[in-house]
């Protein structure tokens, strides 16, 4: 198992975090996980699992939820982050893709991206992040001038995405990008993440609950339930480790397909042995 607090190449690293809602609902129960720089990382598991609130406590948006990181810290090229705005996170490259896709529906797609280009100042250098955004989203140039109402929820996360990228982000944190979407617009997005990574060198923290699309184009992973972290290792390990295969990916186990067929106390018995 990687250890975050000892991986000093680690772009981004959460070192045990608790977090607490309305100062009494324990979400996170030492959280500890590391991103190293130009990768793609994903966070697995199941609804309640902890998955949004981990990215939450990154981005610091827990406060409107009445959330607070209240054990542990979170480090960012080796400094600590967990009492920075949301803003000051965006300046120093860390943007995050919330659930939802959460874009302005009575704005245009293209109002929407520019959006994304609050903090910057050159109009030039906006000009050209929009070109590139309508480069890898060659839909989103084609409904430019429609509002985002009016689009699909493929096009609406590719929005949120392209949004993201306005700001010259080094790092993502893509919440749940699979979500409300076709299989066909699922493998699209990832696609289109996997390219963003290699070519532009975008570091992705991406939470998600269809582990079968996100093991395919992450480099190392975490599985979270109650709030811990039960396994974690390379894409290529937890693919075809037996007890993600059963749990998470619906093959094998005698008939079970789902991890919800088994009691979570026996399931983590047997990942912790």
């Amino acid at each position: 198992m990687m250890n975050a607090t000892k991986d000093a190449n680690a772009l981004l690293s959460i070192h045990g975090i608790e977090v607490i809602y309305n100062h009494i609902i324990l979400v996170l129960k030492g959280v500890s996980l590391s991103l190293p720089a130009g990768s793609i990382v994903a966070i697995l598991g199941g609804n309640g699992a902890g998955k949004t609130t981990t990215l939450r406590a990154v981005s610091n948006l827990l406060a409107g939820e009445r959330g607070v990181v209240s054990k542990g810290w979170i480090e960012y090229k080796g400094e600590r982050i967990e009492n920075l705005s949301p803003a000051e996170l965006v300046n120093r490259g860390v943007v995050q893709v919330m659930e939802g896709r959460h874009c302005f529906a009575h704005l245009t797609i293209e109002e929407n991206l520019l959006t994304g280009s609050f903090t910057r100042t050159d109009k030039a250098e906006i000009k050209h992040n929009l070109e590139k955004v309508y480069s890898y989203f060659p839909r989103l140039k084609t409904r430019r001038k429609s509002q985002a109402a009016y689009t699909s929820g493929g096009e609406q996360q590719m929005c949120a995405i392209g949004r993201a990228l306005m700001a010259n982000p080094e790092t993502i944190l893509l919440d749940e990008p699979s979500m409300g979407l076709a299989p066909q617009i699922v493998e699209e997005v990832f696609s289109i993440v996997k390219d963003l990574n290699h070519r532009e060198k975008v570091s992705f923290l991406l939470a998600e609950q269809n582990a079968s699309v996100a093991l395919k184009v992450c480099n190392y992973g975490y599985i979270l339930e109650s709030g811990r972290v039960v396994m974690d290792g390379p894409a290529e390990a937890l693919s075809n480790n037996e007890d993600v295969r059963e749990f998470y990916l619906g093959v094998g186990g005698g008939g079970r397909k789902s991890f919800r067929d088994v009691k979570s106390y026996r399931r983590r018995k047997r990942w912790l042995a």
